[in-house]
């Protein structure tokens, strides 16, 4: 029978979950500019609300990343190699990496790695029927913090981490290079990384994927405050937080704000903060690359660029990074299937 692993005991785990809960918030409302760790986005009731997302008109990502998942699954399973360890980053409900498992040769296993206990279990059970022959052991844990991957029965020739949806523009160029360089240390010298990433586009069809019509993506923005009140004992007026998502033409980054809708005081526990109208917490960015920059992020964290594939308008991307030396920095696009060398490299979006 499946387990879900965790990095220490049940209760030392939870304990540990709700005291780093607490400090980055009362951190965060304490700033100068307020801000939220995205991250807490995900508790059962957001992470439902994300789904929701996922199918909307406006949200071009998720079913953009799925076409290119779609055509190319079995060209990255064959890069990938046979008898690999499966990693992924914020498995979610691991649709896409069905996709890869269906073509990935002899895999020793999969380890989906997601803070959102429930969920976790949920799909790791659906994937252990659907793939028997597989081990599927999903373990519940902090991606962005040290790692301790747990053994298979079959010993693996490479670890590969897959981490799609473009959860790596959540975080700043220096945090995404310490993570990234965290990833390669992990993977080891034969390793890779298979990456979703958000391409730059029009900020009209940037603005208008977070600001859906249904304002699906506004409850999920305030979702953070209910959790807040319901854990932490706040009193946040969610009728007095305004969601704002807009384009970051300088910091090439969708910047999610909830809005303080006039001077009031919240108060979380016995702790109170005082809010000016206009004044916002910033919850979440969303940096947006482009395919040199993909390039320069690869090199800066330890990895070479292998192949990146995207779709016809370029609006999302896969890449593929390996640890070792590449021949063949190249670009698939589904504009005419043609592969063209990358052109040299520009700088990564910096927000330090």
């Amino acid at each position: 029978m499946m387990e879900t692993l965790q990095q220490a005991s049940v209760s030392e785990v939870i304990k540990a979950a709700a005291w780093q809960f607490r400090a980055d918030v009362f951190r965060g409302l304490r700033a100068q500019n307020k801000v939220l760790p995205c991250k807490y986005f995900y508790d059962e009731i957001g992470s439902a609300l994300f789904e929701q997302i996922t199918k909307l008109e406006e949200y071009y990502p998720t079913r953009t990343e799925l076409g290119i998942m779609q055509r190319h699954a079995a060209e990255m399973a064959g890069l990938l190699g046979p008898n690999c360890l499966l990693i992924e980053y914020g498995s979610g409900s691991s649709v896409k990496t069905r996709l890869l498992l269906n073509h990935v040769l002899d895999p020793t296993g999969y380890i989906p790695i997601d803070v959102s206990g429930e969920q976790l279990r949920c799909s790791a059970h659906a994937l252990e029927a659907e793939y028997p022959d597989i081990d599927v052991l999903p373990l519940c844990a902090d991606f962005t913090r040290p790692l301790n991957i747990p053994g298979c029965r079959k010993p693996a020739v490479r670890r590969v981490v897959y981490f799609p949806g473009s959860t790596l523009g959540n975080f700043t160029t220096g945090e995404a290079i310490a993570l990234l360089r965290q990833t390669a240390s992990l993977c080891g010298s034969d390793g890779g990384l298979l990456l979703g990433i958000d391409l730059r586009k029009d900020p009209r069809v940037l603005e208008a994927a977070y600001n859906d019509r249904q304002g699906v993506t506004a409850a999920f923005n305030r979702n953070i405050l209910v959790r807040i009140n319901r854990e932490l004992g706040a009193d946040f007026d969610l009728d007095q937080f305004a969601h704002r998502a807009f384009y970051n033409a300088s910091r090439v980054r969708i910047e999610m704000h909830l809005v303080s809708r006039r001077d009031q005081i919240v108060r979380v526990g016995s702790m109170p903060f005082f809010f000016a109208k206009g004044e916002s917490i910033h919850t979440e960015n969303s940096h947006k690359y482009s395919l040199p920059a993909l390039t320069d992020l690869a090199e800066a964290s330890g990895f070479t660029m292998e192949r990146i594939w995207t779709d016809a308008r370029q609006y999302f991307s896969v890449a593929y990074f390996t640890r070792g030396h590449s021949v063949k920095d190249s670009v698939h696009s589904e504009r005419g299937g043609s592969r063209t060398f990358l052109p040299r490299l520009e700088a990564i979006p910096v927000t330090l």
